[in-house]
């Protein structure tokens, strides 16, 4: 009899094994979306020939077709702006809860990758029970003893129609999803951390321009009043002038606020508090504008861009979620086996112990659940569909933000021609209005209107310079900058862990 129970216990086995191998696998096999049918992201070319600013002899060329370097914000050249993004990169703590969750999701993969290996367990257990043969129609008296038992159990579901491969599958393309979160943490960080030292270069720049305006300002103020005072002028030039300065005044002290909000905002991104921050020496004149801008193109621009590829592995966790609620709609069948000690206490365990053992696999099936598992079914196929909306919606968002910094630069390019042009033209009547005045033919306060004038052009270029610096960022940044093309596997964290 037990050589039967042994040959059948065999065969029942191999014929598992053999439906185990022959199982299907549930659900879509995800394929990654194809690239947009479109070669350029507007409808128009953009061109910035001819467009540098004549004075600084920054022109700048777009490089269709060139991914931005993984570490763009050196193109700028500035020692002390590297050094300030070296710094937010090691403390910023966005980015340091990026990688952590990133590192999180591939400790929950490795967990997953256990379902496909036999559970080994082990039990031991001690009790003292008293019987009650009654319940049995027993008359013999009551008894107390004690039991005790030592089991180890082995068992091994077999994945006969994938619901366990795609629950695997979901926990790898969430690991994606937390890999491209931390790379756009990255970029984002990065970006920001830039444009605020070009901003707060801008401010200091504007700052130092409007203090020389204000000197000018309070000279002709006292040259009117004098003007006054002799009776050769009316009070009203004077309260003009007096409006005009407190004006400027008024503008200064909002310059310097907006100075100390940058900085308050770089000590954010660096993981410093305000009162803490090691303030960047990056200056206007200290950058140097990239002559050549690396611009993805469109179709390499979804494999580069960490929102696009994000919302790609979301699509990619959708499609696997309706293998796993279509696999939960099926029979599933697991192997398992047991063997024990039983005796009347710990003692005799090492003893005349009573084994006990069990072996053969065990199938289960869902019958009805009152429609609940196609509803779940019917929710991963919505939830895929709505994921596939948010990716396209992610791409166009994209493309429109590298058109828009486009057009921005291009702008800039024509803003800052022209206003170049105002600022030389304001310089050169201001050298001439020099000569007049040394040569006796033009009044003191004419000399300083001119001056005034110049210095108000030379403030107009310095925030379109500053808007050009800026918008070139914007651009580096939704071209995909800061990927270095390495598998996810293969890249290591921004901090360098």
């Amino acid at each position: 009899m037990k050589t039967i129970y042994t040959r059948l216990t065999r065969t029942l086995l191999a014929l598992t094994l053999l439906v185990a191998q022959a199982g299907c696998l549930l659900g879509p096999d995800f394929v990654s979306p194809a690239a947009p049918p479109v070669r350029q992201y507007t409808r128009e070319p953009v061109s910035m020939t001819g467009m540098g600013d004549q004075d600084q002899e920054q022109p700048q060329l777009l490089l269709i077709g060139a991914d931005p370097p993984a570490q763009w914000w050196r193109l700028f050249g500035s020692p002390a702006l590297n050094a300030a993004v070296d710094r937010a990169l090691t403390q910023n703590p966005t980015l340091q809860a990026a990688v952590s969750n990133l590192r999180a999701a591939q400790d929950n993969l490795r967990a997953g990758n256990g379902l496909f290996y036999p559970q080994l367990d082990t039990a031991m257990k001690l009790e003292r029970n008293r019987s009650a043969p009654a319940l049995q129609g027993s008359l013999a008296p009551a008894s107390v003893f004690n039991v005790a038992t030592l089991e180890g159990s082995i068992s091994y579901a077999l994945d006969l129609f994938g619901g366990r491969r795609r629950t695997v599958e979901q926990l790898g393309a969430l690991v994606d999803v937390q890999q491209q979160l931390r790379d756009a943490a990255y970029l984002t960080l990065t970006a920001n951390v830039v444009n605020t030292c070009i901003a707060r270069a801008g401010y200091l720049s504007q700052i130092r321009l409007t203090e020389q305006i204000i000197a000018l300002e309070q000279q002709q103020l006292l040259v009117i009043q004098a003007r006054v005072k002799a009776g050769i002028a009316p009070f009203a030039d004077q309260l003009a002038q007096a409006s005009l300065l407190a004006g400027n005044q008024a503008v200064l002290v909002q310059l310097k606020q907006r100075l100390s909000q940058a900085e308050h905002l770089l000590a954010q991104l660096q993981g410093d508090f305000p009162a803490d921050v090691v303030v960047p020496a990056v200056e206007l004149d200290d950058l140097h504008l990239p002559a050549a801008i690396p611009v993805s193109l469109p179709s390499s621009l979804v494999r580069r861009r960490p929102d696009i590829l994000a919302a790609e592995a979301r699509l990619h966790a959708a499609s696997a979620a309706i293998g796993i609620s279509s696999a939960a709609q099926y029979p599933s069948l697991d192997l398992t086996a047991s063997y024990g000690l039983a005796a009347r206490g710990l003692s005799p365990l090492a003893g005349a112990s009573a084994p006990f053992w069990s072996i053969g696999p065990s199938l289960s099936a869902p019958l009805f659940h009152g429609g609940s598992l196609q509803a779940q079914r019917d929710a991963a196929v919505n939830a895929f569909e709505a994921s596939q909306a948010q990716y396209r919606q992610t791409v166009l968002a994209a493309f429109a933000q590298v058109a828009d910094a486009l057009r921005a630069l291009q702008a800039d390019g024509r803003v800052l021609q022209a206003q170049s042009e105002a600022e030389r033209d304001a310089r050169d009547t201001l050298a001439l209005q020099q000569a007049s005045y040394s040569a006796g033919l033009a009044s003191y306060v004419d000399l300083l209107t001119f001056d005034m004038q110049y210095h108000n052009a030379a403030i107009a270029r310095l925030q379109t310079l500053t808007l050009r610096y800026q918008d070139t960022v914007s651009l580096l940044a939704a071209s995909g900058g800061g990927w270095d093309g390495a598998p996810s596997s293969e890249r290591r964290d921004p901090a360098g862990r």
